[in-house]
């Protein structure tokens, strides 16, 4: 969600209105913004960030033992063992970049965001 320009009318609607900008759009920005929940990956793992849902996709990065990562949306792709159990959940942690569920606590076994798409 994006919010590019919000502006505040005021005026009874007989007379001249007038436009001034509003603080709401970066209120709706901030709130957008922290609804994204952050998880930690599985410690003493360094895990692999892929450009895609697969191991068949590029390493875009690696992410250092004790990462902490949003999770934006979930899509479903290769099925990945791990130290979490076995899943065929990934983890969209960045534009383009995706882990594996199987390495991420999340509490769940199943989808804690939207899907993507």
């Amino acid at each position: 969600m994006s919010i590019d320009h919000v502006e505040e009318i005021t005026g009874d609607g007989e007379e001249e209105q007038t436009a001034t900008p509003s603080t709401t759009a970066a209120t709706a920005a901030a709130t957008v913004t922290a609804a994204v929940r952050y998880y930690s990956v599985a410690p003493g793992v360094r895990v692999n960030v892929r450009s895609g849902p697969s191991t068949s996709y590029s390493i875009v990065r690696v992410l250092a033992e004790g990462a902490e990562v949003p999770i934006y949306c979930q899509t479903p792709g290769q099925t990945i063992s791990g130290p979490y159990g076995t899943t065929n959940l990934w983890d969209n942690i960045a534009n383009g970049q995706y882990i594996s569920d199987a390495y991420v606590y999340t509490g769940s076994d199943g989808y804690v965001a939207g899907r993507c798409g």
